[in-house]
Order: structure tokens, then C-alpha cells, then sequence
């Protein structure tokens, strides 16, 4: 093991490209430094760690457990790639819901950014608190105590966002239908899935993998928390007694 103290990215430059001497990068750190390796590195890099996490909050959910999974979710730790940043609610019950959630986070320091989906549903609660959503607000990682706030018709829309503007990281649903969970689980396309449970456990202790070395948000070779066991490779072992092959 070498610690290299020095941030100069010239030095990360010269350790991508000794192939002959380290067989795996994983960078931890912002996404231009992920891209600056994906684009530079002649060794494999596992990239992951950077996610815009969403709960859907369905029709079904029970509403005395949202709240708390949602605050957790989103103020335990704002700065960590598994914390909250969008929360999709459906139709039937945003009339009820989103007012509550605005009430329960602010006082923490939340401040919202509404799709015009959700807008109608605070009319009551405009404060300096509630911003109208910008173009480019649900494809952020917020990294902080900013939540944004949308409508949706069922789960198959909760799904089509998702997968448009999660970063395969992690997702939610908070829900008490089977079938609707069953189909998150199946259609959701990122690292890690949960039924009616914060985002804040997608990490390898939690997930008892030991210490973590990385979430991976990519597909091939290891994909959502990884500890030792994920980075281990193997090899075959055959042993004969002088045996041929016919």
C-alpha cells in the first residue's frame, strides 16, 4: 500500500497509465475526476460514488411512515452520494403529502425546488423556502439541503423519471402494494433498489461488506457497494493424474 500525498492531477496521470503495475483504479471524488480517468487511464476503472437519489412516495404508502424515511433520507448526511434529492409523489395523495413534507423538512434547514407539477399543491406554504424548479434542477446532485419536489400519474411515470435522471445509484419506493414494489424493484435500472427504506444505507457497512471502498454505479464488474470480496478476482485450479484428453 502507497499513499500518494500530493493533489497535483499530473501525479494521477502518471499512475493511470502503469497498466504493467496496478490492475484496477477506483476514484473517489467529483465527476470530472471520474472523467478525467475514464478518458486517460490505460488500466480498468470502476467509477461510481456520484448519484441523484429519488423516493417515490405511491398512492399506497402509509402516511404516518413517509415522513420520517424521507427526512431521514435527506438531512442525516445532505453531503453523501446516497442522500436524497428528488422526492416524486403521486397525484392522489400530493394534495395531502406535499404540504406535510415542506412542513416536516424546513425547519431542518430544507429548502424545495418544485416542479410546476407540484406547485399547485403549495400554494399555502410559498415561502423563501419553495423555488420554482429550473431546467437543469433534477438532473443535480444537490449534496446539500435542497430537495426537489415533483407529480407524478402513477408509478410508470415515477419510473420513466427515474431512470431519466437517476445516476444508477439509488431509489426508493415507499409504498404498500406488492405489485407496485415488484415492479420497481424490476424496472428500476440502478445499483441499488429499495421498498420503503431511506437511501442512506446503500454503503458497504450497512450493507455488511466490511469497509467500503466505493459505491459502483456501472454495470460490469462489481455494481453497488463493493468491499475486499467484490474486488477479489479468481483462478481455476484442475489437478490430474497424468489424464489426456481423447
Amino acid at each position: 500500500m502507497q499513499f500518494i500525498d500530493d493533489p497535483d492531477r499530473a501525479l494521477v496521470l502518471e499512475l493511470l497509465k502503469l497498466h504493467e503495475f496496478v490492475d484496477l483504479v477506483i476514484p473517489r471524488g467529483g465527476e470530472s475526476l471520474h472523467r478525467f480517468c475514464r478518458e486517460n487511464s490505460q488500466i480498468p476503472v470502476i467509477t461510481g460514488g456520484i448519484g441523484i437519489c429519488h423516493i417515490f412516495v405511491d398512492e399506497s404508502a402509509d402516511p404516518a411512515k413517509i415522513l420520517p424515511v424521507i427526512y431521514n433520507a435527506k438531512t442525516q448526511r445532505p453531503s453523501v452520494c446516497n442522500a436524497l434529492d428528488t422526492v416524486l409523489v403521486h397525484r392522489n395523495v400530493a394534495a395531502a403529502m406535499l404540504p406535510r413534507i415542506v412542513e416536516h423538512l424546513a425547519p431542518a434547514g430544507v429548502t424545495f425546488r418544485a416542479h410546476d407539477s407540484a406547485m399547485p399543491y403549495l400554494k399555502q406554504h410559498h415561502t423563501a423556502a419553495i423555488q420554482p424548479a429550473g431546467p437543469k434542477d433534477f438532473d443535480t446532485e444537490w449534496m446539500s439541503l435542497i430537495l426537489g419536489l415533483k407529480v407524478v400519474d402513477g408509478i410508470d411515470e415515477a419510473i420513466t423519471h427515474t431512470n431519466a435522471h437517476s445516476m444508477g445509484h439509488t431509489d426508493s419506493i415507499l409504498t404498500e402494494n406488492r405489485a407496485n414494489a415488484a415492479r420497481w424493484i424490476n424496472k428500476v435500472d440502478s445499483a441499488a433498489v429499495y421498498v420503503n427504506a431511506s437511501t442512506r444505507f446503500t454503503d458497504g457497512g450497512q450493507f455488511g461488506l466490511g469497509a467500503e471502498v466505493a459505491i459502483s454505479t456501472q454495470r460490469l464488474h462489481a455494481r453497488g457497494p463493493m468491499g475486499l470480496r467484490e474486488l477479489t478476482t479468481y483462478k481455476w485450479v484442475a489437478e490430474g493424474s497424468y489424464h489426456l484428453r481423447e
